[in-house]
């Protein structure tokens, strides 16, 4: 077991019903739904980040 934080939820279904895959690092499944899914650590963004929207307004 690796010293990563575990998920909480599954992405699908939202479940807690997760265990470590036999996959490999990062893998997980879910009992609920029966799924089976991988997370990975991507990197750091550069710069702030800001909203989903800058500027402008919708109407």
């Amino acid at each position: 077991m690796s010293d990563r934080a575990a998920p909480f939820h599954c992405p699908y279904c939202g479940d807690e019903d997760l265990r470590p895959s036999e996959e490999g690092r990062g893998a997980w499944e879910c009992g609920s739904c029966a799924r089976a899914f991988r997370l990975s650590f991507l990197g750091l963004l550069s710069g702030p980040r800001t909203g989903h929207h800058e500027g402008g307004t919708t109407a």
